[in-house]
């Protein structure tokens, strides 16, 4: 995935975590204050309204302080001097925030949402660790092998994956700096999980890798990933099922009655559609991935089913998003002992 097929607003993030439709309007504030008989330099950088609902959104780079959560409060005050408003949601995207403030923040009914470290900003500033990304498969390594070990040191994390010492302080110095994870004196721990698997989804979301989309005529999704598996295997095709799929192997949770998902090399998806495609819509959806990095050599057989391994499993979890969250959270749960 190029970086340039990244959104460079934060507004899209934002409206999806907020489950909005993406034309959910940003209303103009100066049609919302004009009836406010104040003049305070306290507008939201965003408002969102959909369906009678509004939300003031406030975006932060910097770290949240209790003076941002006081001047959003003073906000929804004044909004709702007039009793014939709607109601407002107070929404703080925030790129980091102490557990203090998020705390505080939830008393007050302010929703928080984390923001991936590689979202651009309302004021147009770039974080200074964009040109690091955690997605890509030197860094991955790092962090699942962190994942894996719970709490060990940047040296022990560089010799166990075979990264360069230099590469893995780079990754957890860009984590540190996000709060993902803490360094207590030659140790490392993940604290933020959620962080870390929005920076993931904003990197590297799945749908930029889907090519193709076919029915199989099969009676279920799991008989349908036992027949392929076994029928690719004897052509000598590259393929390794993934996301839901895989991921239900892994955690025995949510097995997806309706769909299976894999790689296949560009160059096969002809041969595979002709092998398995069917006409029949009421059948089971086959979701084509085309990978962007070896997704085939470490791979796992579970069931008679060739799947992708933990790390690259939680990885494309992670990449769809909110919509697999459940079964994100559940294979980090078994993670360790994959």
């Amino acid at each position: 995935m190029k970086d340039s097929e990244n959104p460079e607003s934060s507004e899209d993030f934002i409206r999806n975590q907020l489950g909005l439709p993406p034309d959910a309007k940003n209303v103009d504030l100066g049609s919302l204050y004009d009836a406010v008989a104040v003049a305070l330099p306290i507008r939201p950088d965003h408002v969102f309204q959909d369906s009678g609902r509004i939300f003031f959104i406030e975006v932060k780079s910097t770290p949240v302080t209790i003076d941002t959560l006081a001047r959003m409060t003073l906000q929804k005050e004044l909004w709702q001097k007039k009793p014939d408003r709607p109601a407002v949601q107070l929404v703080l995207a925030a790129k980091t925030i102490n557990t203090r403030e998020e705390s505080l923040a939830r008393d007050l009914d302010i929703r928080v949402i984390k923001l991936p470290w590689a979202i651009s900003t309302p004021k147009g500033q770039a974080y200074k660790s964009t040109n690091m990304r955690i997605s890509t498969w030197k860094s991955w390594k790092v962090i699942t092998r962190l994942l894996k070990e719970k709490s060990t040191s940047i040296r022990q994390l560089a010799l166990k994956e075979d990264v360069s010492y230099a590469w893995t302080h780079k990754v957890i110095e860009m984590l540190s700096e996000q709060n993902v994870v803490k360094k207590d004196g030659g140790y490392v721990t993940i604290t933020d999980v959620k962080n870390l698997l929005n920076g993931v989804a904003w990197e590297r979301p799945m749908r930029n890798l889907q090519v193709g989309e076919i029915f199989v005529d099969f009676s279920g999704s799991h008989s349908a990933a036992q027949e392929i598996s076994r029928t690719l295997k004897e052509q000598h095709i590259k393929f390794a099922f993934t996301a839901y799929t895989s991921g239900g192997l892994y955690t025995s949770y949510a097995f997806r009655q309706d769909a299976i998902y894999l790689y296949l090399e560009k160059e096969t998806i002809d041969q595979f559609k002709e092998n398995f495609g069917s006409t029949k819509e009421n059948t089971i959806r086959a979701v084509i991935y085309s990978p962007d990095r070896d997704v085939f050599t470490d791979v796992r057989e579970r069931e008679s089913i060739i799947i992708t391994s933990p790390a690259q499993t939680l990885l494309d979890l992670a990449g769809l998003g909110y919509s697999a969250m459940d079964l994100t959270n559940v294979m980090l749960e078994k993670y360790a002992g994959l």
